[in-house]
């Protein structure tokens, strides 16, 4: 598809120029800007943009020409996560890895977080053999509070710390544990058969949840890294790119912490301005509260993005799924974890996120299937929820269907988003 460009951000958000000259450069219409999720590096962003992408040419009108613009900033990908039709046969970690860590997933670590081999090489040795010793736990959530840069001791206050850092190891582990269980991921934990993980049977069965300890760390900064690169690096950029081209229609399009990156671009977008026109967002991970203007269980605070939807010029489509464990299980537990010290276990609808169910307490906001958003179209303007679980379905253990978005059919509801259709 073309014409394409890359849009490129570091870590705190400053893009690199000559990609968005690469950009202003387009000759087009309307510009489809899709930012990929946090599993993921650029190798895999790359398929990812060219496989979404592929059946737009086909569904736009004759009035409408496109460019494919994909927004890459730095995250992580965890290798032993399946993407479906990604991977050919044989491509993943074989479950003997278990709960230890697969060299494509450690090399990716290493790149996250440079210049702590010795602190990485500890915990891959702790995960690989696995001892039956709370010393052992106890040092493992030490190495991974460092790597997340919190520091319990010293915190000026207790809430300044995430319940996830904070509250004792073992039982965190065990949470992440019963988590992992939830999300029908026994096996792959255990590196076994489905009898092998088993919460209750030791220090043993809980170092599937420490695995998933390491993985939330990941999580913990790439969520800020994405609020970040939205914020004060896509939302500007897109501003000046609309200022030189005041015609060019802006489509934004986001998967996982992706959404919360175009999402967060809505805060750079100046009163007034109409040059968003639609923005569709794939298994969203962020708060299915965050367009709301007051909290159902804080009536004094409204969610991080509220209004913001009538930053766009069109429909906020918000595409979920009840297949997808990432968001269904791991993202509650998350969030619940990260401000919360009350419990690690017990899920609150407070905690829930945009892509399992989502938007919620936004007034006059609409809830369609995707047969019915696809036959009848969606609304002009507002926040529009669709369930894409007919599609959105595919996907193995721990994040269930949460990478499963390449379908025409999504392609076809962006497209209806945007008015772009034949």
């Amino acid at each position: 598809m073309g014409p394409y460009a890359e849009l490129t951000f570091d870590s705190e958000g400053d893009v690199d120029r000559a990609t968005q000259e690469a950009v202003a450069r387009m000759e087009a219409t309307d510009v489809l800007v899709f930012a990929h999720g946090w599993n993921s590096d650029r190798s895999t962003s790359n398929r990812l943009y060219d496989r979404f992408f592929a059946p737009f040419p086909a569904l736009v009108g004759t009035g409408v020409r496109l460019g494919y613009v994909g927004v890459v900033w730095p995250s992580i990908r965890f290798s032993d996560e399946p993407i479906p039709d990604f991977e050919a046969p044989g491509a993943l970690p074989g479950p003997g890895y278990g709960c230890a860590l697969d060299p494509l997933t450690r090399q990716a670590l290493g790149e996250f977080w440079p210049g702590r081999r010795a602190e990485l090489d500890r915990l891959a040795e702790l995960l690989a053999e696995q001892p039956e010793s709370a010393a052992a736990f106890i040092e493992f959530g030490a190495l991974v509070r460092e790597l997340a840069g919190v520091d319990t001791v010293h915190a000026v206050a207790a809430s300044a710390v995430p319940a996830i850092f904070a509250d004792d190891v073992l039982e965190v582990c065990r949470a992440l544990s019963l988590a992992l269980a939830r999300a029908g991921a026994g096996a792959v934990a255990a590196g076994a058969g489905s009898a092998g993980f088993t919460v209750g049977g030791g220090l043993r069965g809980l170092w599937g949840g420490a695995k998933e300890l390491l993985r939330q760390a990941t999580y913990y900064k790439m969520k800020k890294r994405a609020g970040v690169v939205g914020e004060r690096g896509l939302g500007p950029v897109l501003a000046q790119l609309a200022a030189g081209r005041p015609a060019l229609r802006f489509h934004l399009v986001g998967h996982s912490f992706g959404a919360r990156v175009v999402s967060f671009s809505l805060r750079a977008v100046p009163d007034g301005a109409r040059y968003i026109r639609s923005m569709t967002l794939l298994q969203g991970a962020f708060s299915h509260y965050a367009f709301a203007d007051r909290l159902p269980h804080d009536k004094g605070r409204g969610g991080a993005l509220r209004g913001l939807h009538q930053k766009v010029d069109g429909p906020v489509v918000a595409c979920h799924s009840p297949h997808d464990s990432a968001l269904k299980v791991f993202y509650p537990l998350a969030s619940r974890m990260a401000g919360d010290s009350a419990g690690l276990l017990g899920f609150d609808e407070r905690w829930g996120a945009i892509g399992h169910d989502g938007v919620r307490a936004v007034p006059g906001a609409v809830r369609l299937s995707l047969d019915a958003a696809l036959r009848e179209g969606v609304p002009a303007a507002g926040c529009v929820s669709v369930d894409a679980g007919s599609v959105v379905r595919r996907g193995g253990a721990p994040s269930g269907a949460h990478s499963d978005i390449c379908h025409a059919e999504l392609a076809r509801l962006v497209v209806s988003a945007g008015r772009m259709g034949r």
